[in-house]
């Protein structure tokens, strides 16, 4: 298992592009990918589960992988959120 600490970067925050393009890159991983922020815990296979975190600009999530392909999975979502989900 494998667990990281991202931070929203980008000014609108995680709506339902950003949820998108998440999903869409981890989808064929094998690992399983949760997103926490608080005490929330999501599926981060889940495009409703990422919008209802309500992740805002400066929110701190937490990634947790679990799985033979959770290294890979966690450096693609973090290239991802580092990008700005391409909005900036």
């Amino acid at each position: 298992m494998i667990e990281k600490i991202i931070t929203v970067s980008n000014r609108a925050g995680i709506h339902a592009r950003p949820a998108a393009m998440l999903v869409q890159a981890v989808k064929d991983f094998k690992c399983t990918i949760h997103y926490e922020k608080g005490r929330d815990r999501i599926n981060g296979k889940s495009i409703m589960g990422i919008i209802t975190l309500g992740a805002a600009y400066e929110t701190k999530l937490r990634i947790i992988a679990d799985g033979e392909d959770e290294q890979e999975a966690v450096e693609t979502i973090a290239r991802i959120f580092a990008a700005k989900f391409e909005e900036e």
